[in-house]
């Protein structure tokens, strides 16, 4: 496509003015220069870790061989270039991209390797979790000096890969309380990419660290009554889509919903392993009790995390005026009873499948109302997994389960047909 040849058929023919046909170009020019700066900022960052860890590399070929006082000078000497390139950027090149993202990057990378490298020289005692720690509470000021992004990513999965050396392959020597606070640290940053840069692709990714990294953190808190966080990850999830569906509801792409996605995902994946009798046959003949629940830490964290999401619903619907009447928004709440109920009676597993059925229904049925496509297969897709999961529990033939299965496939066809032909009509 020829862009300057299309304008010019198109003045010829003066179905447009010589005042758009400039706009037109200038809005081509002007998309064509961000694509060329998007290019830069990408190989600017890739070229400054590639040159780090190449440094890295070729000194660790060599390090056995050299003096101890020489490892420090020039241990350090890296430290002082690195600091130089990102003063001269953050100074002198503050309005380019490229400059203030590659040169944070080839420092962040350089304080790492610096501690690393101390270390080893002098034989000081630690381990990994205090490695990563020193490294990101270091690397931190560079998100906020450098305004850079990509140190904030980096920074996020820094603090999350502590949290689970801590947490989890340290526990339970250790803590990770820490990484609550190192990830309040960087929120102000994620606020100010999606004020002021709500397309970059840095928002982007930052919209898909923020929820995921909890969720991979979460699990942390666990210690004895571990069957709370099963309470506790609902109601994350159910906050999670409370937070999409009203602070990111008006994205354009699903995709960039991290939010929504990965609220109904994990709902979704939470109850459908729930919906087996395993879990609740296992809760019943565990030797604790629902008022655990108040004085254990696993299930204080369940009912902080179940009245966050509670109180922001209400915060949203009040003040704001948002209302999100999706099942994946209210299903964090009747779990909680459910929960509650299951430690008592045997008939928790069929309220769960009830839950399911129910949120899978109301899916259907919003979706029809609201002429919107893709409630509509979200809500066959929750009925469709639960069909799926019930096999397992019965003996159905061969035969009875394809029958079933041709059924589900004809009813995505049909619907989908239907709420194509009815919006064609509308239209």
């Amino acid at each position: 496509m020829n862009i300057h040849r299309d304008i010019n058929k198109l003045l010829n023919a003066k179905v447009i003015t010589p005042e758009t046909a400039a706009d037109i170009q200038a809005y081509y020019q002007n998309r064509k220069a961000n694509a060329t700066n998007r290019l830069f900022v990408i190989f600017g960052i890739l070229g400054a870790l590639l040159v780090g860890l190449g440094i890295i590399l070729i000194f660790a070929h060599n390090w056995d061989t050299l003096p101890r006082l020489f490892k420090t000078g020039l241990t350090f000497l890296l430290l002082v270039i690195a600091q130089l390139i990102c003063s001269y950027a953050i100074t002198k090149k503050s309005d380019s991209i490229a400059w203030r993202e590659s040169s944070t990057v080839f420092l962040f990378l350089i304080i790492g390797a610096t501690i690393a490298l101390i270390g080893q020289i002098y034989h000081l005692p630690g381990n990994l979790g205090r490695f990563l720690l020193t490294w990101m509470l270091l690397g931190l000021p560079l998100v906020y000096l450098a305004k850079s992004s990509i140190s904030s990513i980096l920074y996020i999965i820094g603090i999350t890969a502590y949290a689970c050396e801590i947490g989890y392959w340290m526990h339970p020597v250790a803590e990770s309380w820490l990484y609550w606070i190192l990830l309040l640290a960087i929120i102000p940053h994620f606020i100010i990419l999606i004020r002021n840069y709500p397309e970059s692709g840095f928002t982007t990714l930052h919209k898909w660290l923020f929820p995921l990294s909890p969720i991979i953190a979460l699990g942390t808190i666990a210690f004895n009554n571990t069957e709370f966080m099963f309470v506790a990850y609902i109601s994350m999830f159910g906050l999670y889509h409370i937070i999409g569906n009203t602070l990111f509801n008006d994205e354009k792409r699903t995709i960039n919903n991290a939010f929504t996605l990965t609220g109904i995902l994990g709902t979704l994946s939470l109850l459908l392993t729930l919906s087996f009798d395993w879990f609740w046959n296992e809760l019943q003949k565990s030797s604790f009790h629902p008022e655990y629940m108040l004085i254990s830490r696993e299930g204080i964290i369940a009912i902080l995390v179940t009245l966050s999401a509670i109180v922001l619903k209400i915060i949203m619907a009040t003040r704001y005026k948002k209302t999100d009447l999706s099942p994946f928004s209210y299903a964090f709440i009747l779990f909680f009873f459910i929960f509650l109920a299951g430690m008592a009676t045997p008939g928790a597993v069929f309220l769960i499948n009830l839950l399911i059925f129910a949120m899978g229904l109301g899916g259907i049925i919003m979706g029809t109302k609201n002429g919107e496509i893709l409630e509509l297969n979200l809500g066959l897709l929750v009925m469709s997994a639960l069909i799926i999961c019930r096999f397992f529990d019965t003996e159905f033939s061969f035969v009875t389960r394809g029958i079933i299965f041709v059924l589900i496939g004809s009813g995505f066809f049909t619907a989908n047909y239907w709420m194509l032909k009815k919006r064609k009509a509308n239209a």
